[in-house]
């Protein structure tokens, strides 16, 4: 009988020479590597040489890679900004929460198409979930830090409902969809066999964990998956980053 692939299963994206390139810098600090190194990384997934340097040529001319000088790459604002947004799903920085739910109210006037798009994942990030057109919210129990087109765009207040938060919570986000993807991504990466299959199902853990709510325990349906994914994916991180770091300047 032939194996089904974890990554088949899972629907999670093919492995490809931009998204080793791209998924390595993600999780180097500082993100940048020289072209020999990419090289390197791309053996390790029986990549030809060829097609990195073309990949890297292809990403720079898209925006996706910026050129450092002395053969290095590095990632541009917007991608520094995602792994940002990466190592506080994978950390993220929690308060203890006393039941206050904060609110954004947009108060900007009509705006374009894409400022309001901007806008959108902006809160998206902020991890606030829309109640209703204009009005996003969320228990006040993450501390970060809220960038400009948000806070010129809105008015925060802080508040809690008068319906059970739980109740509430469950209708902003959908917990049990999350919960489900989350337990299956975690037998995928059980499941994985190769390097490859374990990369590209651990590169869809990281994408679901951005989507995590980070909700307050109180507020999380029973036995919630998030910090056993969590552990799950920091183990395969430190075995890749000790075999890359290995592989590439070893």
């Amino acid at each position: 009988m032939t194996r089904t692939a974890p990554a088949d299963t899972l629907g999670v994206r093919p492995l490809t020479a931009r998204s080793v390139v791209l998924s390595t810098l993600l999780g180097l600090h500082p993100p940048r590597l020289g072209a020999r190194h990419f090289v390197r990384v791309g053996e390790l997934f029986g990549i030809a040489e060829g097609t990195i340097r073309v990949a890297l040529s292809r990403m720079v001319a898209s925006g996706d890679l910026v050129q450092a000088g002395g053969g290095e790459y590095e990632l541009p604002e917007r991608l520094r900004l995602r792994q940002a947004r990466q190592d506080e799903s994978r950390s993220p920085r929690t308060r203890p929460w006393d039941g206050t739910w904060e609110i954004a109210v947009i108060t900007a006037e009509r705006r374009p198409a894409p400022e309001r798009a901007a806008l959108r994942q902006a809160m998206s990030a902020l991890r606030l979930a829309e109640l209703r057109e204009g009005t996003w919210l969320r228990p006040a129990n993450l501390s970060r830090d809220r960038p400009g087109i948000v806070q010129r765009q809105c008015a925060f207040l802080e508040g809690r409902p008068e319906q059970d938060p739980a109740e509430l919570a469950a209708a902003l986000w959908d917990l049990d969809g999350w919960a489900g993807t989350a337990r299956a991504l975690r037998a995928g990466l059980d499941r994985a066999g190769t390097l490859a299959e374990r990369f590209t199902v651990s590169a869809a853990v990281l994408r679901h964990l951005l989507r995590d709510p980070l909700l307050p325990a109180e507020l999380l349906p029973g036995d919630w998956p998030g910090p056993a994914l969590r552990d799950h994916y920091e183990h395969f991180e430190d075995a890749f980053e000790r075999l890359l770091r290995e592989h590439i300047f070893g």
